[in-house]
């Protein structure tokens, strides 16, 4: 019988590692991706459960490396594309370069990684972190015009995932996350004080894991105390 695997990307640090303890302790084998996997340090009891990816998933080898680590232990039930990239800058000073830094890992990756995962699927949740920016009509922020352009493009991937497959036995969401306490949130929001830890944000997902599929699908949820 093949392995059911969560597979996580952004795993080597805030909601991405937070997930990765998460589903380890509730019994799952996690794959867990990052440029950085080599540093993920869990129990020693739930080594023979994880498998670290260290790839670049914004090239093809790295998408492939991923592929193939899957394949090799057993099929996908869920994958969560938390791996992020902000650019804090303000509109007139962003680059292409900046640009494109930020389009490949927040829209471009998960784009391909569930591409090339499809054949590895099997009642598959796919679960994107976007960001409370990215929602229509919330409070928008200077110095963020890369970033939450990203996350609105990463939103609607999600509904067209949900529309292509919706005849299928897999479901996809897309939850739009507001201020938690992470690297990525001090550097955008300097001295202010995330509402949620990765640990309570992960808790949260899991259990909207378990939940979500037999009832929701193509859904934007907004998930928020604060905004920042």
């Amino acid at each position: 019988m093949k392995r059911k695997i969560a597979c996580i990307t952004g795993a080597s640090r805030g909601i991405g590692l937070a997930l990765v303890k998460k589903y380890l302790e509730q019994g799952h084998h996690v794959v867990a991706v990052s440029r950085n996997a080599d540093k993920i340090e869990v129990y020693p009891e739930y080594e023979k459960s994880i498998l670290r990816v260290s790839a670049d998933i914004t090239s093809e080898v790295g998408v492939n490396t991923v592929k193939d680590g899957i394949a090799e232990k057993g099929e996908v039930n869920l994958i969560i594309h938390n791996a992020g990239q902000l650019v804090y800058k303000p509109f007139s000073d962003i680059t292409r370069v900046d640009l494109k830094e930020v389009y490949d890992i927040n829209l471009f990756a998960p784009f391909m990684l569930t591409q090339a995962l499809m054949g590895l699927m099997v009642k598959c949740h796919t679960i994107c972190i976007s960001s409370i920016g990215g929602v229509e009509d919330s409070l928008k922020f200077p110095g963020l015009s890369a970033y939450s352009s990203s996350k609105a493009a990463l939103n609607c991937l999600t509904q067209m995932w949900a529309e292509e497959y919706k005849d299928s036995d897999h479901s996809f969401n897309c939850l739009a996350l507001g201020s938690v306490e992470t690297e990525m949130f001090n550097e955008a929001f300097p001295g202010v004080t995330a509402a949620s830890s990765p640990e309570e944000m992960a808790s949260y997902i899991f259990n909207f894991d378990k939940s979500a599929p037999s009832v929701q699908n193509g859904k934007i949820i907004s998930v928020s105390r604060s905004n920042p």
